[in-house]
């Protein structure tokens, strides 16, 4: 009877010691989970998708440039915020970057695009496959001039522009995934990637004329960047004909990027004429680039009457500045006037 009455004391002790820690330890387990509980409350945005907004200073000093708006219901950040920029140049810093002369340095595939194509050209690929099997290793066979993506030279500014481009018509006409998007002129797809990669699978179209563009859209940019499952409406034509768009089908932007100022005037007028109707009212935007010579060509007075006649109304002018060269591009802005 004592050892068991001493032995149960003893172990009471024990027990008292082993859990006094435990409660403490418990109890600043939970006051660590509730603080950041409580934090992650206090930045949470509740609804469907968050939103956080930065205002950027303008360039020139003056007025403040557009709210720039970064969304996450599904789709990614249209424009690099503020705090982007600073954080991938403190990157840079933090690993003291520097830019150097583009020599030719071993291990890092030395060659240059010219030196690329012709070994693609010579080896037939670059794994070298031979025999009568040599072309049964590649599910989109393509062309050694687009493996060295030299489309990205073909239009006569940085590839990077195109992001440009995609910021400022995505804010302007606040795009959402769900919006439909006509591009006419798309090209190698330097701007309309960005659109395929933000919108829902479907919802961007674009009319373009030239044939070895869409080789290199369909056989390369698309697959290249996992995009083939967005399935973009891209059609050949010249004579603004857009009728495989289907008849149903209403756009929130159509945009002409550096593609009017080079078709006559007439047929920018029938094209303004047919795509009327499948603009949204109201709500919905075309954006020109460049130039509307097509307009200011007939006079002012007669240009605004026209407009009005098609059920269009001139917005405005903008400047929008590139993100990483110094550049600029103009674009004018029509809204549909009737439902």
């Amino acid at each position: 009877m004592a050892l068991s009455s001493s032995s149960s004391s003893s172990m009471s002790s024990k027990g008292i010691v082993v859990t006094i820690p435990v409660l403490v330890l418990s109890a600043s387990l939970a006051a660590i989970v509730f603080f950041f509980l409580l934090s992650s409350l206090s930045s949470c945005t509740c609804g469907g998708g968050r939103v956080a907004v930065s205002g950027i200073p303008s360039p020139s000093g003056g007025d403040v440039a557009p709210t720039r708006v970064r969304v996450s219901d599904g789709g990614e950040a249209i424009r690099s915020s503020r705090e982007d920029v600073e954080w991938v140049k403190d990157q840079i810093r933090v690993n003291g970057l520097h830019m150097q002369d583009n020599v030719l340095r071993k291990g890092i595939n030395p060659r240059t695009r010219a030196q690329q194509l012709e070994d693609l050209l010579q080896y037939k690929g670059i794994s070298h496959y031979e025999g009568p099997e040599s072309v049964n290793h590649t599910a989109l066979p393509c062309p050694g001039e687009l493996l060295t993506e030299e489309h990205h030279s073909n239009y006569g500014e940085p590839w990077a522009g195109g992001r440009d481009v995609f910021e400022f018509l995505a804010e302007s006409s606040h795009l959402k995934p769900d919006s439909n998007v006509l591009e006419i002129g798309c090209g190698t797809l330097r701007v309309g990637l960005h659109f395929i990669r933000y919108l829902h699978p479907g919802h961007y179209h674009c009319l373009e004329r030239d044939e070895l563009s869409l080789m290199a859209a369909f056989r390369y940019e698309l697959p290249s960047q996992g995009l083939l499952h967005k399935r973009p409406l891209i059609v050949k034509g010249d004579n603004m004909d857009f009728t495989r768009f289907g008849s149903e089908v209403v756009y929130d932007l159509i945009y002409a990027s550096a593609v009017f100022l080079h078709m006559p005037g007439d047929l920018v007028w029938l094209g303004l004429e047919r795509l009327t109707n499948k603009l949204k009212p109201y709500d919905g935007r075309i954006f020109v680039s460049h130039n509307i010579k097509f307009c200011s060509r007939l006079g002012g007075e007669e240009c605004t009457k026209r407009l009005t006649r098609l059920g269009l109304e001139y917005i405005g002018k903008h400047t929008h500045d590139s993100l990483l060269f110094n550049h600029y591009e103009i674009w004018f802005e029509f809204r549909r006037t009737k439902a």
